[in-house]
């Protein structure tokens, strides 16, 4: 997906975006002069991140 698109996406801020995609943290591959991020990529990071809320248990 696009990098607009992967900022409306998740929500992340398109330099938050770049900053993770420079550590590894979230994979992109260029596509001529367009960085596309990879959806499985920011899926998983997504699913890692800790819960706003957790559970309570009773």
């Amino acid at each position: 997906m696009t990098v607009p698109h992967a900022v409306q996406f998740s929500g992340i801020g398109r330099s938050r975006l770049y900053e993770l995609m420079n550590a590894g943290q979230i994979e992109a591959v260029k596509a001529g002069n367009r960085t596309l991020v990879l959806t499985a990529s920011i899926r998983a990071y997504l699913a890692d991140l800790p819960a706003a809320f957790p559970k309570r248990e009773g």
